[in-house]
């Protein structure tokens, strides 16, 4: 009776000594410490290999590395072990970027049917999906999705930039609306708000929305490259040219998109020499 006890206290204690390395592994992972996620998980996987959380993690801390190849195994392990969305599609995952998508997508098939749902086995369906031309499927994904989470913001902007490439204006508005009403300074819906209201040829609601990204994020290239291509359209060209000058400035090997941005203008006529260019952007400098 006296061994049991002890037995039972020696497993209690070693439980206990996985559960706080674990933690901290979750949070090493949180503050984008990968390598030392890595550590602990296979620190929790020497006391028990079979652990379906220490698995999972050392998948995770594999895939925040770019291992993609290497974290299949302890994720496929750890789907064997435990039922789990979560589990299923960051194995999808790993899978999709070790090039084995029609597994990837036998996964992530499986996880949005697991309970309790991810949001992001919606997410990376939807976008497999889409990159596989299957965009009806695509689209019925995202929007499944966000009934499971209706105020998912990554769902949101997922489904609003699928309307984008579509070039569906009217729906990638309701999209991106959606984002605004629970994000109102996401840069990237506020961007593409603006695109979609320059395929309807909104060119100056389209200038309000580029000038909105970039109060948020001045560096945001696209809608540095936008604005500027706006305001040529509306023959603003000093202050289309100014905003090219700047984003040069800021980034000089922002250079060839800068002067892209003035010859698909009708620009190009000034710079039949390269040096001319770099002169005319860096006037300023």
């Amino acid at each position: 009776m006296k061994k049991s006890s002890e037995s039972s206290r020696s497993r209690d204690r070693a439980a206990a000594a996985i559960e706080d390395i674990l933690r901290l592994g979750v949070k090493a992972l949180e503050e984008q410490r990968a390598s030392d996620a890595e550590r602990l998980a296979r620190d929790a996987l020497a006391l028990d290999s079979r652990r379906p959380e220490a698995l999972h993690l050392l998948g995770v801390a594999l895939l925040a590395q770019e291992r993609a190849r290497e974290a299949v195994a302890p994720l496929e392990q750890a789907a064997r072990e435990r039922t789990s969305s979560r589990i299923e599609t960051h194995l999808g995952k790993a899978l999709l970027e070790s090039g084995r998508t029609g597994e990837a997508l036998t996964r992530l098939q499986r996880a949005i049917q697991l309970q309790p749902p991810f949001v992001a086995a919606f997410q990376q369906l939807g976008i497999l999906l889409s990159s596989m031309r299957r965009f009806d499927e695509a689209e019925a994904v995202l929007k499944r999705g966000l009934g499971v989470a209706p105020t998912s913001v990554e769902l949101s902007l997922d489904l609003g930039t699928f309307y984008i490439v579509r070039a569906d204006a009217k729906n990638a508005k309701i999209a991106f609306a959606r984002v605004l009403a629970n994000a109102p300074r996401n840069p990237n819906a506020l961007h593409g708000f603006g695109v979609a209201h320059l395929f309807e040829g909104e060119v100056e609601r389209a200038v309000e929305r580029f000038r909105q990204v970039l109060a948020i994020q001045p560096g945001h290239l696209r809608a540095q490259t936008d604005l500027a291509h706006c305001l040529l359209q509306l023959g603003r060209s000093d202050d289309a040219i100014a905003s090219l000058r700047a984003m040069v400035r800021a980034a000089p090997q922002n250079y060839g998109r800068a002067l892209k941005v003035l010859v698909s203008a009708g620009r190009g006529r000034f710079w039949i020499r390269r040096s001319a260019a770099a002169k005319f952007l860096n006037a300023d400098a």
